[in-house]
């Protein structure tokens, strides 16, 4: 923590967005045991909680935000698509076993007692897979219709990875497809748990573009940040339909990370996420209850932060961008409402349009496609009559 309140030194609202998360009761307290100690004491329930917060923190703390009707199933289901994805991630489980369990994971979370040992890309993830069975008492103890929710997206999204599993991403079309199963699946199916809990309306499950939407900015935001750790890992989700046009070779692009082909890019990749937020701000205009609003806008929020951070940003090529934690705290702490969602959206999409170069080849669209969120922000603040962004008093907060 001392790093990050040397890099958030001038910036007060920073640190002290960090302190009340870390002692204010909005950090979860994680046990320094590992997760194979805890699965032998903790009870079923425990445990998936306990492993939530160690293959994700950041989720951990917004589920647990989430009203008490939702967050065991929120819980059960982020779980149980970790576990997948860990399948997917380990390239050292055979194929020919590895891709059959993709498309037949979803009926393993029915089948009691069922685990597997030794797969999974990292410590927690070969855990979480070893003590699956756990996982599975717990899925089994929620609603049935929380179970078939949850099914359903699993079932989905299993055999587009093992569709793609041998396959890489070349066109556009490839692209979206592959962050639909992988992301958009998990928004349409957060739509059906929030319908099928009663605390959101029964038609938010039927609002399947913007669901999807919503997948699609996070999962695009982590694949254009991600780029220098995926290829260091052997993989990459960038199609080659946008870096084709820069290069021959992917990863000539770290070879000089400041040419105006690896810039452009990069650029191309932010601009095309770009395209999502205008959905996902409609989305988050249906959302009644303010824990479950917190739980969706949070994530949205921090990932145009990531863009605004990484657009034309020649460090992508050398090492993980990340936003300051400084700022993340400010944004999970106030991010509250939609004026303040439209505050954040406001601003990065500004920070964005600071940035442009005119030599840029999508100089046009990326100015475009911003100036299209301002604006609709703008006749969505008209509409339901809020207050202009520099009358905004965000609990007496200066943001950035």
């Amino acid at each position: 923590m001392v790093r990050d309140l040397i890099r958030s030194a001038h910036r007060p609202n920073e640190i002290i967005a960090m302190f009340r998360l870390k002692f204010g009761g909005f950090d979860i307290r994680q046990s320094d045991e590992p997760l194979e100690v805890l699965a032998e004491k903790l009870s079923d329930r425990d445990f998936c909680y306990a492993a939530l917060n160690k293959v994700s923190r950041s989720f951990a703390v917004v589920i647990n935000q989430l009203p008490a009707e939702l967050r065991d199933p929120v819980c059960v289901y982020y779980l149980v698509l970790r576990g997948l994805d860990s399948v997917e991630d380990d390239m050292l489980y055979p194929a020919e076993l590895r891709l059959p369990l993709l498309r037949e994971f979803h009926t393993k979370c029915v089948e009691d007692g069922w685990q597997i040992k030794g797969v999974g890309d990292s410590d927690d993830y070969r855990v979480l897979l070893a003590h699956f069975d756990k996982v599975i008492r717990v899925f089994k103890s929620l609603k049935i219709d929380y179970q078939q929710v949850i099914l359903a997206s699993c079932k989905k999204m299993g055999n587009g990875m093992a569709d793609f599993a041998e396959r890489k991403l070349v066109t556009l079309h490839d692209y979206d497809h592959y962050c639909h199963y992988v992301a958009g699946i998990v928004g349409i199916g957060l739509s059906g748990l929030f319908s099928a809990s009663g605390i959101e309306s029964a038609g938010l499950k039927d609002q399947l573009k913007l669901s999807n939407s919503m997948g699609l900015l996070l999962q695009k935001t982590n694949i254009t940040r991600d780029y220098y750790e995926d290829l260091s890992l052997g993989r990459s989700f960038w199609p080659k339909e946008i870096w084709g046009k820069y290069t021959h070779r992917l990863e000539e692009l770290m070879q000089d990370p400041t040419s105006a082909e690896s810039r452009a890019c990069l650029n191309d990749l932010v601009t095309d996420a770009l395209q999502y937020v205008g959905d996902c701000i409609d989305y988050l205009s249906l959302i009644r209850h303010p824990q479950v609003f917190r739980f969706c806008a949070i994530p949205q929020v921090m990932a145009i932060a990531t863009l605004a951070k990484i657009y034309n940003n020649p460090d992508v090529y050398r090492e993980v961008v990340k936003i300051r934690k400084g700022i993340a705290a400010v944004l999970m702490l106030h991010t509250t409402d939609m004026e303040s969602v439209h505050k954040v959206m406001e601003k990065f999409a500004n920070d964005i349009l600071k940035k442009l170069d005119k030599n840029d080849p999508h100089y046009d669209l990326t100015k475009e496609r911003c100036h299209t969120i301002i604006a609709n922000l703008h006749k969505i603040r008209y509409k339901s009559r809020i207050q202009p962004m520099e009358e905004i008093d965000l609990q007496k907060a200066v943001l950035f």
